[in-house]
């Protein structure tokens, strides 16, 4: 027989949802024969397989010893010395400042030299992150931009403050702005843009208009344009969060971004210093309702920005000035 108190950052959660996290060779079959035998008892006593863990629960586990025995997980963030730009930090969030060519999460390509992994080395060298006190937690992400988009990244770093955070931006109680430079001068100052987009795997691009693609909504005003060089400054909001949906449908209007060799040629924006979008997420506002968040709600109204993307040089000084002062 083996123990397991649950922790702040493991209450909260089915019980069946836990032993999967904390039991990743264990097969769900078995997770719920267990715990329909008695071989998983709270308190020495049995409990149904949606039973939500309190902190300060005793589980006792009458299993093989198998199941304790897991190799431990290669952790990269240890050996890692943090690179981390910190736009704002408080108890139980952190919001980076992603530089462009810093992939969030890893892939095939990349699983040592990513956000996230600075991020956990910065919280474990801070001593905010112990691994070898918790079951199952490790703080996150709680949203994502592209490899080569820069700017504001949230991270959680409880539990608690995870969970407000993903119903926060699932519901909209935040307000995300993004900078980007468009090629042409948009014949409306303000718009929106909406149209459906159509994911392709294979080539990891998004189809616009595609009937069976999921609708994507944008909303844009123009801040400067450059004459010359016949580029346009505009501020963005995402009313939805789709793959690529600035970047796409922006092309699709005949107005893609700067340095955008996905969708668009960028050989001469190459040229210019340009190889990737010049799309920056800037700033973010949150709105949480005590009501609804009642671990985050001191944000309201809290406002955080990136540092000036390096694109703004290629505009006016007052846009720039402008841009700094205030609250967009």
């Amino acid at each position: 027989m083996r123990q397991i108190v649950i922790g702040p950052n493991d209450a909260g959660q089915r019980i069946d949802k836990f032993m999967g996290k904390r039991f990743r060779t264990m097969p769900t079959a078995l997770i719920y024969k267990f715990i329909r035998k008695k071989c998983v008892t709270v308190a020495k006593k049995k409990v149904p397989e949606n039973y939500i863990l309190k902190e300060g629960d005793v589980l006792s586990f009458f299993i093989s010893d198998e199941f304790f025995g897991e190799a431990p997980k290669e952790e990269p963030f240890r050996k890692l010395v943090p690179e981390l730009t910190v736009a704002y930090e408080d108890e139980n969030v952190l919001i980076a400042d992603k530089p462009a060519g810093l992939i969030v999460h890893s892939d095939e390509g990349e699983s040592y030299n990513t956000l996230i992994n600075h991020v956990l080395a910065y919280l474990y060298r801070k001593g905010e992150y112990r691994p070898e006190e918790e079951n199952c937690f490790a703080p996150a992400l709680c949203n994502r931009i592209d490899r080569n988009t820069r700017g504001l990244v949230i991270a959680a770093k409880n539990a608690k403050a995870l969970a407000e955070m993903n119903d926060m931006i699932k519901n909209r109680d935040l307000q995300k702005r993004y900078l980007a430079v468009i090629h042409g001068v948009p014949e409306e100052k303000s718009g929106e843009l909406r149209s459906k987009l159509e994911k392709d795997e294979k080539t990891n691009t998004v189809r616009v208009g595609s009937k069976y693609g999921k609708e994507a909504v944008t909303r844009y005003k123009l801040l400067g344009t450059d004459a010359a060089k016949r580029l346009s400054l505009v501020e963005i909001e995402l009313l939805t969060g789709r793959t690529h949906q600035i970047r796409a449908q922006f092309a699709s209007i005949g107005h893609p971004l700067l340095g955008d060799g996905k969708y668009a040629v960028n050989k001469e924006d190459r040229a210019m210093g340009y190889s990737y979008q010049a799309l920056c997420s800037y700033s973010v506002t949150f709105y949480p309702q005590e009501s609804a968040y009642p671990l985050l709600s001191y944000l309201y109204g809290k406002n955080v920005k990136a540092s000036a993307p390096e694109f703004l040089d290629l505009f006016p000084d007052q846009i720039v000035s402008r841009l700094r002062k205030a609250s967009m």
